[in-house]
């Protein structure tokens, strides 16, 4: 078998099964797991799965960058945005992550809901320079290109000195073996950050994000109150 055709096999199982294990896949065809785990090296490389111990699971769509995720499963995030927004209480401070999915919350956010709201992303922080009763924080910090997001020291020293009632947290992947992951190094810390000073932490998960991995984990499912799934795809 071409290297080539081994891929296309490498991605149908990925699509069939949501993961590929190395050593079977190598009995199956009968090559070396050598074979293989250089083929999901490259794979990897072009941004075609998740290299994991053992193997490989599908990778996220969510980590590409900010502007073409705007136009990436919108509806879906409108479903989760419409949902995390319930759970908003009147009067209570709330953190709304970097992410196309919180952006959307931003602009579900009802006028007469009273809140204070902070951020580490500038385009939720102008989203919501016209609600006329949200008082809005915006963490400082090294932004972010990829995700405009800000980050670094200057943003965790000023996140030690916030308090929340709810973290609504983005991540690119929520997957039942890698867990909730993200595709930056900087910006799974900063979310951890920001979870420690929240009473609560509410993952959204849209279409896109449900069943794949990146490269980071950001934190353990038990340490967060809920995971807000598309109920589309739940």
């Amino acid at each position: 078998m071409l290297t080539a055709q081994r891929k296309d096999h490498l991605l149908g199982l990925l699509k069939a099964d949501g993961r590929v294990v190395a050593k079977d896949v190598a009995a199956e065809l009968g090559i070396s797991e050598d074979s293989i785990r250089r083929d999901l090296r490259e794979m990897a490389a072009a941004g075609l799965c998740q290299r994991v111990y053992g193997g490989a699971l599908p990778a996220s769509p969510a980590a590409r960058p900010y502007g073409e995720r705007l136009e990436l499963a919108t509806e879906s995030k409108k479903r989760v945005a419409r949902a995390a927004v319930r759970l908003i209480r009147p009067g209570s401070t709330i953190i709304l992550d970097a992410g196309t999915t919180t952006l959307a919350m931003a602009g579900l956010l009802p006028a007469e809901l009273e809140v204070t709201v902070i951020t580490p992303s500038p385009h939720v922080a102008i989203a919501l320079a016209e609600h006329p009763l949200a008082e809005v924080f915006l963490i400082g910090g090294r932004l972010s290109r990829h995700s405009m997001v800000t980050g670094g020291a200057l943003a965790l020293e000023a996140i030690r000195h916030v308090r929340a009632d709810q973290f609504f947290m983005g991540v690119t992947g929520v997957h039942p073996e890698a867990g909730l992951t993200t595709g930056d190094i900087d910006d799974a810390a900063t979310k951890r950050a920001l979870a420690a000073q929240a009473s609560e932490t509410y993952v959204l998960a849209s279409r896109e994000k449900v069943g794949v991995a990146s490269a980071f984990p950001v934190i353990e499912r038990d340490r967060v109150a809920g995971i807000i799934v598309d109920p589309e795809v739940a």
